[in-house]
């Protein structure tokens, strides 16, 4: 080391040289914010000064407690990759802890000295300050004994106040930036998260997207029961058994406080949290975080270490800004599997109201003297708001009604069942269908249901006089067809249920065999075609006077038929229901 202080001595002669050489160096360090590029100058700056054969920069760490190598030459890889020395540790430790240089001449009987290499005599370290804070430590070691003099620390002390800024300010260049892409990242997510609506296929998607972000060894999420005030687990990355950790709380366990909290809970070493619900005996810190959706707690994003203080503050920050989009879009798959659910389990209910109608309704018309007739019904869903019936009055005259109840669905449906029973019930008491639907307008206006009402065709055959008598609350009036022209009876009147106090008209209609008598629903005539343009009455009245030769059977199946080609793949609009009779 004897050629080591005349050759700094030689190179400051004046204090003009000295100067220059810190504005080099300060020049050197400031040129970018690429942090390796400024410790490897650093590096470069230091070996032209000051002769060494090991060199190491050591920066301080909060969240590892110490001081880690991140720029070396001489040293171990794998001492540079896992070395982490506390402060107040070692040379290096002391000169961080005291912020203040130390200088062994002879380390061999230095109690101080963390060995690095068995030749290494001599040992300099410099601790770097930025705006009163520790950045880290420059480190030389020298195989030479004695290698380092006052006039080194001092030259050191001096290169290593002009370099901390820099690579203080080039750290913090490296976490803006790491943060400007993990925000990119979390807005990329978002999007992802919210177009993924099964809530399991979502979960496992949150679970890798965090551990790319945060590693972690376990990772759960519990969704809150709001009822019964407890967290349900509903996912876990690692452990798949959680029979001891479900059902938590509020204000219990780590997961329970922070749901009761709201805020982030975060646990250096679970050991020594009373909190903490032992279940995994290899756990020794753990973040939870809630998960909050308009001011309202939906769970809990649980992340587990084996490591203790690993979850750091960043981390903190980091899961803070994760954990609305993940709680918002949870809360939409867990609202959408509810929705699921609710549909499959209206599903089951309308295919079992479709069974029960299906027997309350006649699928095949009953022998009728003087009569060939037809039915056919297609529902627009799973049970049909149409209303249709055929039975015999006790005088031994047959009563058809036909009609459509306003509204669709189960509530139609559930209308029109009782529509039906009432008038089998007073048709008994009755013959006349002015009479019948007079009545019967009475008794659904005492029992009035919201604003359902029904549109209703009554219509009486008497064979014995070869006539139909009938009366109209609202519906489409019967299309007959005779020698191949369109009769429409006129027949009105107010819907029953609608009004109260209603007066209904009867019309005679005389009948000659082969007459075509067909009541169709307006899902018939109103069905659109993918244009928009409806069926309508004239092209049902066309196909009619085709038909009108065959058999009723026939005649409906080929409307329907033809009603679907026209349809071609637009939706169904409506309930389609067809009673087609011909005279004998």
């Amino acid at each position: 080391m004897a050629a080591t202080a005349p050759r700094t001595k030689v190179r400051f002669q004046e204090r003009a040289e000295l100067l220059d050489f810190l504005l080099e160096v300060s020049a050197a360090t400031s040129e970018t914010l690429d942090l390796d590029r400024i410790l490897a100058n650093v590096a470069a700056i230091v070996k032209d000064v000051i002769p060494y054969d090991l060199f190491a920069i050591l920066l301080h760490s909060e969240r590892q407690h110490g001081l880690g190598i991140r720029y070396a030459i001489g040293h171990r890889e794998e001492v540079v990759r896992n070395l982490v020395i506390p402060l107040g540790e070692g040379i290096t430790g002391i000169a961080a802890a005291n912020r203040q240089p130390v200088l062994s001449g002879d380390v061999r009987n230095d109690p101080r000295y963390l060995t690095a290499l068995d030749a290494v005599q001599s040992e300099l370290a410099v601790p770097m300050l930025a705006r009163g804070k520790l950045v880290g430590v420059i480190d030389l070691q020298s195989t030479r004994l004695g290698a380092y003099r006052e006039q080194d620390r001092a030259l050191l002390q001096l290169i290593a106040s002009r370099v901390a800024v820099s690579i203080d300010n080039a750290r913090l260049y490296r976490r803006v930036d790491r943060q400007n892409r993990t925000l990119k990242t979390l807005s990329h997510l978002s999007q992802e998260f919210s177009s993924i609506l099964d809530l399991d296929e979502l979960l496992r998607k949150i679970a890798t997207t965090t551990h790319s972000l945060v590693a972690f060894d376990a990772f759960s999420i519990l969704l809150l029961d709001p009822d019964r005030k407890v967290l349900r687990h509903r996912f876990s990355e690692r452990y798949d058994e959680r029979v001891d950790l479900d059902n938590i709380p509020l204000g219990k366990g780590l997961t329970g406080a922070a749901a009761e909290s709201r805020e982030i809970v975060r646990v250096v070493d679970t050991r020594a949290d009373p909190r903490y619900i032992a279940s995994h005996p290899d756990i020794r810190s753990e973040i939870a975080v809630p998960l909050i959706v308009q001011d309202r707690v939906v769970g809990v994003m649980d992340l587990e270490s084996e490591r203790m203080g690993y979850f750091t503050e960043e981390h903190s920050r980091l899961l803070a800004l994760l954990a609305p989009q993940i709680a918002s879009s949870v809360e939409n798959a867990r609202l959408y599997e509810e929705i699921a659910q609710r549909e499959q389990w209206m599903d089951r209910d309308l295919k079992a109201a479709r069974t029960v109608q299906s027997v309350m309704l006649p699928r095949e018309a009953p022998e009728i003297e003087g009569l060939d007739v037809a039915i056919r019904s297609r529902p627009a869903r799973e049970i049909t708001g149409d209303v249709y019936d055929i039975f015999e009055h006790s005088s031994g005259e047959i009563v058809f009604i036909f009609g459509d109840v306003s509204g669709k669905g189960a509530a139609a449906a559930l209308y029109g069942a009782m529509v039906s029973g009432l008038l089998r019930t007073l048709a008994h008491r009755l013959r006349s269908p002015a009479e019948l639907l007079k009545l019967l307008n009475k008794v659904l206006r005492e029992r009035i249901v919201g604003t359902q009402y029904v549109a209703l065709l009554v219509l009486v055959w008497e064979n014995a006089h070869h006539r139909f008598v009938m009366a109209n609350a609202g519906a489409e009036p019967p299309m007959i067809v005779r020698h191949g022209e369109i009769i429409k009876p006129k027949v009105e009147g107010v819907p029953a249920g609608l009004l109260d106090s209603r007066e209904y008209d009867e019309v005679i209609f005389n009948a000659l065999p082969g007459d075509l008598i067909v009541l169709h629903s307006d899902g018939i005539t109103d069905q659109p075609n993918p244009k928009g343009v409806e069926y309508g009455p004239t092209r049902l009245g066309r196909k009619l006077r085709k038909l009108c030769g065959k058999s009723p059977q026939a005649i409906a199946t080929e409307i329907l038929a033809g009603l679907d080609v026209y349809k071609s793949d637009a939706p169904t609009f409506d309930d389609q229901t067809l009673v087609v009779m011909k005279v004998r």
